[in-house]
This record gives C-alpha cells, sequence and structure tokens, in this order.
C-alpha cells in the first residue's frame, strides 16, 4: 500500500488528510510535536474505526520541523511515497507577535524538510502548504501568475516556503508542488480563528453563558471554503504526471460582516446586538481583499468547490450548538450529506462531531 507522512497531522487539514488518505488504502505516519498535554483530538477516532480495515494504519512520530535531524530520520525509517507539510505557526495575528518564531518553523521549517528529502535520496513527492495571504495587497483576484506581496511576517514566511519548494523542483529535480490555498474551515477550525470564534461565541451566547463577541476588522474580505473538499486537492496535486502549483478556492468572496449575517441569522438573531469592536485584533498591516482564480485546478485537475460558503457557515453553526449542549438547526448536516451524497463521509463528519462534544 503507498506510504504517506503528513506534519501537522494534529490540526483542521492534517486531520481530514489522514481521513481522506485511510479511506485511499494508504498507510499514514504524522508529526507530532512532544508536549506535557495530548493534542490529538482531531485524530483519535482513527484508531478506533473499523472502516478503514484491520490492523493500524495511523502512525505517530514524535519530531518538530526545527530538527533537521528528527526529520532526517523519520523519512529515512518511514521512506514515504508522499509527504504533505502542512505543520506551520498559522495564525496571522500571532505572527506580528512571534515574528523569529513564526519564520523559524513557517519558513525554515519547509527547506529543512525539503533538504533532508534531498540528503535521504527518496523519491518521493512532495506538497507545501502555501497560503492566500502570500498574496497580500496584491488585487483580485489572484491566480498562480498573480505576484505576491505579503502583509504580515506569517505570509512573507509563507513566501519564502514558496520559492524554496519550487527551488528545489527545479534545482534538485523533486517533484514538489505549492498548494495556494485559500480560506477553508470546518467545525475543527482552530478556536481563535475568526470563523470559528464566531460561531463558537454565537453557541455560548444562545447557552447564556457569554454576552458579547469582541472582533477587528468586520470589512475583510475572504474567499472562505470547506476544509474537508480542500484536502482532496492536495492529494490531486501529488498524483498528477508532472509536479507544479495550484490556487485552490471556490471563486466567491465575502465580508467577515457577512459571516456574521450568516450564522447569527441562521438562528433568528442580530449579530449588531452581541459584537463589539476591539483595536487589539485589527493587523498592523491589514489584508483587504483575496478572491481565488481557480481556472488552473479545474482545468488541470478537474477540481472545484461544492460546498457553498452559506451551508459551510450552517454547518459549523450546527457543530458548536451541539457541543454546547443546545438543539441545532439541523440543516447544515443535511445539506452536507447531499453535497458529498456518500454515507461513508456522512458518518465521518457525524462521528467527529460527537468525538469532539465527548472530549470538551
Amino acid at each position: 500500500m503507498p506510504t504517506a507522512l503528513i506534519t501537522g497531522i494534529t490540526g483542521q487539514d492534517g486531520s481530514y488528510l489522514a481521513e481522506l488518505l485511510l479511506s485511499k488504502g494508504y498507510q499514514v505516519h504524522g508529526l507530532i510535536r512532544r508536549a506535557s498535554t495530548f493534542n490529538t483530538h482531531r485524530i483519535n477516532h482513527l484508531y478506533r474505526d473499523p472502516h478503514y480495515g484491520d490492523g493500524v494504519k495511523l502512525h505517530l512520530h514524535y519530531g518538530d520541523v526545527t530538527s533537521t535531524g528528527s526529520l532526517l530520520d523519520i523519512i529515512y525509517s518511514i521512506r514515504p511515497d508522499e509527504i504533505y507539510h502542512l505543520a506551520a505557526q498559522s495564525h496571522v495575528r500571532v505572527s506580528f507577535d512571534m515574528p523569529e518564531y513564526t519564520g523559524d518553523t513557517t519558513g525554515l521549517g519547509t527547506i529543512r524538510l525539503l533538504e533532508a528529502i534531498r540528503k535521504s535520496g527518496i523519491k518521493t513527492r512532495f506538497y507545501q502548504a502555501s497560503s492566500s495571504e502570500m498574496f497580500g495587497a496584491a488585487p483580485p483576484p489572484q491566480s498562480e501568475i498573480t505576484p505576491f506581496e505579503p502583509r504580515s511576517p506569517y505570509a512573507a514566511a509563507k513566501v519564502y516556503a514558496y520559492w524554496v519548494t519550487r527551488n528545489y523542483r527545479e534545482g534538485h529535480n523533486l517533484f514538489a508542488c505549492n498548494g495556494i490555498l485559500f480560506n477553508h474551515e470546518s467545525v475543527r477550525r482552530g478556536e481563535t480563528f475568526v470563523t470559528r470564534k464566531i460561531t463558537r461565541a454565537l453557541a455560548g451566547i444562545m447557552a447564556g453563558r457569554q454576552e458579547h463577541l469582541y472582533l477587528g476588522n468586520l470589512e475583510a474580505k475572504r474567499d472562505w471554503g470547506y476544509a474537508p473538499e480542500y484536502v482532496e486537492a492536495m492529494w490531486l496535486m501529488l498524483q498528477q504526471d508532472c509536479p507544479d502549483d495550484f490556487v485552490i478556492g471556490t471563486g466567491a468572496a465575502y465580508t467577515v460582516r457577512e459571516f456574521l449575517d450568516e450564522a447569527f441569522g441562521y438562528v433568528g438573531l442580530d449579530w449588531r446586538e452581541y459584537v463589539r469592536i476591539d483595536p487589539r485584533y485589527f493587523r498592523p498591516t491589514e489584508v483587504d481583499f483575496l478572491l481565488a482564480d481557480t481556472g488552473k485546478a479545474r482545468k488541470a485537475m478537474g477540481w472545484e468547490a461544492r460546498v457553498s460558503f452559506h451551508d459551510m457557515v450552517r454547518i459549523m453553526v450546527d457543530a458548536d450548538l451541539e457541543l454546547a449542549g443546545l438543539p441545532a438547526p439541523g440543516k447544515g448536516r443535511r445539506i452536507l450529506h447531499t453535497r458529498f451524497n456518500t454515507w461513508h463521509h456522512w458518518q465521518d463528519q457525524i462521528k467527529s462531531m460527537e468525538v469532539s462534544a465527548l472530549e470538551h
């Protein structure tokens, strides 16, 4: 069976990608950092799910993208057919407070992994998780040929990682791809990211445990998609005959204000009664408008987003209402089932919500 290594496997994208690869018969290995507390709640259910077959097909290894030696050891021992590099300090606002750490993990972490692949001599296919934040101030829509104008330490580190990935592809003949993913959200999104912050706060307000939600720039406009679909694009990139770089998004953009309209309107509330603006949440340099031009991905890979912005918001609201012990309108789950039209994916999503609810 094919073997894959995922850095950042405990994150939103890593957990969905692990599920996808396991469903395709892969042996999956994940890189995790040693810590005093467990941070594997997004993937714990993969150990218990009988639908993935007999025997353990998910293996976790302690390591860190700041350590070249540990990366080289893992690559030598696993000899993966595919490597998906998702690990990073990925919070844009935090990158202004921790610029050096962000550069070390998000930027230099990529070249450490590429150099480990080169030194090992193993023929593997490499995916680099690039970001739409790299476009920064560039006018929309943004495509593979749009010049980068990064507006944060995180974006600048991702630009570095993008170019070293191309350099190793062209200079060392590695099969290395950049997936330039626009914002993608889900019920597994980190709780400090604005979309999940909104849906969690909404559930807290509905439960009577929270009075207000504090946010920053409500006019920032983003191309928001549904994360489980985006990991399919990652996999497709590494199945192509030749390595290349692809923009992945929906081709539609909405402001944070419109996200609030959708989420609070779904449960019959007016967000203006609860939202307060806090200057601490504004970035020193803002990115106003990100919108994906996905023509290349559609033509080359046949990939396009299926779950709409409106459906995605409802899915997230339903999940956080359930985590708060409240009845959800329920449309999110029916929408999800209709869009994917597979019983297996539907059961995975329900199971992930149940596991998360238990752990909270």
